[in-house]
């Protein structure tokens, strides 16, 4: 027997929100419970209560503002290698410390903010709404227009200045944020890339052996990697500074050397150039002993150190630059001065 074949009467029924018994219809075994009645909240019928709720908002707001200033000042002010004790984490990084922090206070009190707003001060009647078909008709559209407009102004968004002020000026600053770590992918590096480690009088040091090198100690066809005297693995700078410094040495028979200025720079026939290579900064370390070429092992580009260290095949835009070098009253090989242009690849202030 089927629902419809049972007298209304003897259905079955429920309670609704209310209590009250909904008696189910043939046919609609499941009817509408119907929705509680409303019940206002302190703030729609004080409106001191409401202007409090209004401060709570407008304070998170100035709160998030007052974040996004902390996380520019730290951003500017903090050096990158100051660290600071926090508990239980350790020794971590004063810059990235002070910028999480700030960050996640602003974005937070915005979005407590606006939480708060939403269930304070906003209406909060729960308005039941039957489905349409997505062309919706002329006056379904003048509803929806209606009903934007009444959300509005139940919003109170027009009439609590104070919240949306202080919600400007909060959503105003935060992008300051992402703006600020943008700087870093512009080209500010001042004169960092100009200048390496060598100077004048620095030794070469063997980065194998950590000893002052002799021009015996090189041998013809041979390519040995070598760093400025003062520098050490162990130097919190270390990894920052060989990228720059890093100097491979190469003997050559000085009737073999082709440019007249590398034959000036060099000592004995031994020259030396930059590792770094020219196209995207990678380490050079294949060297061809028959036809004094080394080749980058990224991307393949090769190199004459006979001939200025130009490019003669590959992506690399420009030749190594050439450290200029003496033998010292010791009988070590030692820098006259740092590279005469800056190493690695191009960039955009390089000329």
């Amino acid at each position: 027997m089927s629902s419809q074949d049972i007298p209304e009467e003897n259905l079955p029924s429920t309670q609704d929100a209310h209590g009250g018994a909904v008696t189910k219809t043939a046919g609609d075994p499941f009817a509408d419970p119907g929705l509680p009645p409303h019940e206002p909240r302190i703030q729609d019928v004080d409106e001191r209560a409401a202007q409090r709720s209004e401060r709570v908002v407008a304070f998170l707001f100035l709160l998030s503002m007052l974040a996004t200033v902390g996380f520019i000042a730290s951003y500017v002010s903090l050096p990158v290698d100051k660290s600071i004790y926090v508990f239980p984490i350790g020794h971590i990084s004063a810059l990235n410390f002070a910028l999480g922090m700030t960050l996640a206070v602003a974005l937070f009190c915005i979005g407590a903010g606006a939480v708060h707003w939403a269930r304070t001060l906003m209406s909060d009647v729960e308005v039941a709404d039957e489905r349409h078909a997505i062309a919706a008709e002329p006056d379904v559209k003048a509803k929806v227009m209606a009903d934007f407009k009444q959300g509005a102004e139940e919003s109170a968004f027009g009439r609590r200045k104070l919240i949306r002020n202080t919600m400007f000026g909060a959503l105003a600053l935060v992008p300051l944020s992402g703006v600020m770590l943008l700087r870093d992918l512009g080209p500010l590096p001042g004169t960092k890339l100009r200048k390496t480690a060598w100077s004048e009088g620095k030794m070469l040091i063997n980065q194998n052996t950590l000893q002052p090198l002799r021009p015996e100690d090189i041998q013809v066809g041979s390519l040995t990697f070598a760093m400025p005297e003062g520098m050490k693995e162990e130097d919190h700078d270390f990894q920052q500074e060989i990228a720059k410094a890093a100097l491979m040495i190469i003997r050559l028979q000085p009737e073999n050397i082709k440019d007249k200025r590398e034959l000036d720079w060099s000592a004995d026939g031994i020259v030396a150039f930059s590792k770094i290579c020219t196209h995207v900064g990678c380490p050079i370390s294949l060297y061809e002993q028959q036809t004094h070429h080394v080749l980058c092992p990224c991307h393949q580009s090769t190199f004459d150190l006979s001939d200025g260290g130009r490019v003669i095949f590959g992506p690399a835009g420009h030749a190594l630059p050439q450290l200029r070098i003496k033998v010292n009253d010791k009988g070590y090989l030692e820098a006259m001065g740092d590279f005469a242009e800056p190493v690695g690849p191009a960039y955009w202030e390089r000329g």
